[in-house]
C-alpha cells in the first residue's frame, strides 16, 4: 500500500547537532540535520494556561475505536522505557546524549521485575515450589490497609514496593502493574503444571513468556489503534527509515513530544466498574497517586476499560486533538502556577530541548505540503501569532491528529481518532525499532514466534487471572 507520506530513507549526517556516539542509557535524536526552532515562552504559557486555546473544558467529545483503557496502557509503556531525572526548564539541551536514561531503552518490563529476584528478592515470594519466580502483591500481605487483596504490594507507609514508583501516580495506572504481575504469576503457573519448571528455569522462561505477550500486544494492540494498521504493517514488511543505527535509544522526539499524544485523550472522569458511577481521576475515590486502594470502586474492571472477549460496551478515549481536559491545565501537584499546566509544560520542553519545528520534520518525512499547510491551518486556530514556521513539535502532532488522524486500511483517514504521518511514524519507528534491536525480544530472538491464542491480545493479557471484585 502506497505510503500517506511518501517516506523515503533519512539515515544522513548532521549538520546542526554533532552528537551520533549513542548509547543505550542516553537519549538520542532522529533528526540530527534539523535546526531547532523556538518560540517565545509567553507565548507557549499563553496557549497552555487554563481557559486558554487548548483547555478542553469536561466537554470534550470521544473517539469511536480507542478504549480508555489503552491511553493509560500507553503511560505504562513509557515507564517501561524512559525516565529522565535530571532535566529541567531552566537549562538548555544541546545534546541529549549527556541526559542518562534510568530505565533500559528496551520494552523488558524491568518496571515489573526489577532487578530481578537476586538483586530485589523483597519483589518475589520466598520459599516453595514458586520462590524466586512469583511476583507478591497485596493478597500476600493480609495486613496491609485499604483492599490488600485488590492492591499492589505496600510498605507501612502505603508506597507500592514494585519495580517503578511512577506506575503508582494514579489509580489506573497501578491497576495495570498490578494485572501484568498477576499475569506473570499465571504464566509461571501454567509452565509449571504444563513442564514441571521450577526454580531459576522457571524464572527465566515465565518472563520471557510474559514479556513477549506483552511485546505482541503492544505491536498489535496498542500500536495498531494508535498509529494505524497501515503504518505497522509498512515498518514491519519494508523496515524503518528515520530511527536508524544498530543501538537501541529513547529519541528526543519522541520522548519529549510524539509520545506526549496520550495527554489530550485522557477523560477526567472514569467509570471502572459495570454499570457503576464515574468517578475524578484524581478524586477522592480514585485517590490522589502513591496511596492504598481504600475503596472497592475503585478496583478496575478491565473487561469495561479494554476490549476483551467479554464484549462490553468499553468506554472510550478522548478524541486526539488540541485540546487536553480542564484539569490538566491545573494539576494540583506541581508548583508554581504558571507551571501547573501539562500543556505548557510539554510546549516548554521543545524549546528546552532544541526540538525542530513540527513542519520542517513533516517535509523531512515527506509529507505533502498540501498535508502540511491543512495543519498549519489548524495550528493558527489555537494561536495565530505562532506564525507558520518553528512550530512547536507536540503542537504540531496534536494538530495533525486532529485534521488529518489514522490512517486506515481503506487508504482513508480518520481524523481525531488516532495519530496522524509524523506522529505515527516517529511513535511506531521508535517502538518497533527497540524491539528489533534487542537480541531477548520478540522481534529481536524470533520473529516466527506466535503468542498463545488465550493471551493474544492486550484485553486477554489482564483479565486472564482477574480475581472476583469486591
Amino acid at each position: 500500500m502506497k505510503s500517506l507520506t511518501g517516506i523515503s530513507p533519512f539515515c544522513r549526517m548532521s549538520l546542526y547537532h554533532q552528537h551520533q556516539n549513542r548509547r543505550e542509557d542516553r537519549f538520542g535524536r532522529l533528526f540530527t540535520e534539523l535546526a531547532p526552532a523556538f518560540t517565545r515562552p509567553d507565548i507557549l504559557r499563553t496557549i497552555g494556561a487554563r481557559n486558554g486555546p487548548m483547555d478542553g473544558k469536561s466537554t470534550a467529545s470521544r473517539t469511536a475505536t480507542i478504549p480508555v483503557g489503552m491511553v493509560f496502557f500507553g503511560q505504562f509503556v513509557d515507564h517501561d522505557v524512559t525516565l529522565d531525572a535530571s532535566t529541567s526548564f531552566a537549562s538548555v539541551v544541546d545534546d541529549p546524549g549527556e541526559i542518562p536514561n534510568v530505565r533500559t531503552p528496551t520494552l523488558d518490563l524491568d518496571c515489573i521485575y526489577g532487578l530481578g529476584p537476586e538483586a530485589q528478592p523483597y519483589l518475589f515470594v520466598q520459599g516453595g515450589p514458586f520462590g524466586g519466580v512469583k511476583l507478591l502483591t497485596g493478597a500476600d500481605n493480609p495486613g496491609q490497609a485499604g483492599i490488600a487483596e485488590h492492591d499492589l504490594l505496600r510498605s507501612p507507609n502505603g508506597r507500592a514496593i514494585i519495580g517503578d514508583p511512577r506506575n503508582d501516580e494514579n489509580r489506573v495506572i497501578s491497576q495495570i502493574q498490578l494485572a501484568i504481575i498477576r499475569f506473570h504469576n499465571h504464566v509461571a503457573q501454567t509452565l509449571q503444571d504444563e513442564h514441571g519448571l521450577t526454580g531459576h528455569a522457571l524464572y527465566e522462561e515465565a518472563r520471557r513468556e510474559t514479556t513477549w505477550h506483552y511485546q505482541w500486544a503492544l505491536v498489535h494492540d496498542f500500536l495498531a489503534a494508535m498509529c494505524g494498521r497501515p503504518v505497522i504493517e509498512r515498518i514491519l514488511g519494508c523496515g524503518r527509515q528515520v530511527y536508524c543505527g544498530d543501538v537501541p535509544f529513547i529519541p528526543i522526539e519522541f520522548s519529549v513530544a510524539a509520545y506526549r499524544f496520550g495527554h489530550s485523550m485522557i477523560p477526567m472522569k472514569l467509570q471502572l466498574r459495570k454499570g457503576g458511577s464515574q468517578f475524578e481521576l484524581f478524586g477522592t475515590t480514585l485517590g490522589s497517586g502513591f496511596d492504598p486502594v481504600g475503596d472497592p470502586d475503585a478496583v478496575v474492571d478491565w473487561h469495561e476499560l479494554l476490549f476483551t472477549p467479554a464484549n462490553r460496551q468499553v468506554e472510550r478515549a478522548l478524541k486526539l486533538d488540541t485540546k487536553l481536559a480542564g484539569d490538566l491545565l491545573a494539576l494540583p501537584f506541581i508548583s508554581p502556577p504558571d507551571e501547573n499546566s501539562l500543556a505548557t509544560r510539554n510546549l516548554l520542553r521543545g524549546n528546552t530541548f532544541l526540538l525542530p519545528g513540527g513542519e520542517k520534520v513533516a517535509a523531512a518525512i515527506g509529507c505533502p505540503q498540501a498535508q502540511i499547510d491543512r495543519v498549519l491551518d489548524k495550528v493558527e486556530d489555537v494561536n495565530g501569532d505562532l506564525g507558520r514556521e518553528g512550530i512547536p513539535l507536540w503542537l504540531y502532532i496534536l494538530a495533525e491528529a486532529e485534521v488529518i488522524g489514522r490512517e486506515e486500511p481503506n487508504g482513508d483517514t480518520l481524523a481525531g481518532e488516532a495519530l496522524g504521518p509524523v506522529g505515527a511514524t516517529i511513535v511506531a519507528e521508535t517502538l518497533i525499532g527497540l524491539l528489533e534491536l534487542d537480541d531477548r525480544s520478540w522481534l529481536g530472538a524470533n520473529r516466527n514466534w506466535s503468542p498463545r491464542p488465550e493471551w493474544n491480545t492486550l484485553g486477554k493479557l489482564v483479565t486472564v487471572a482477574q480475581p472476583a471484585l469486591p
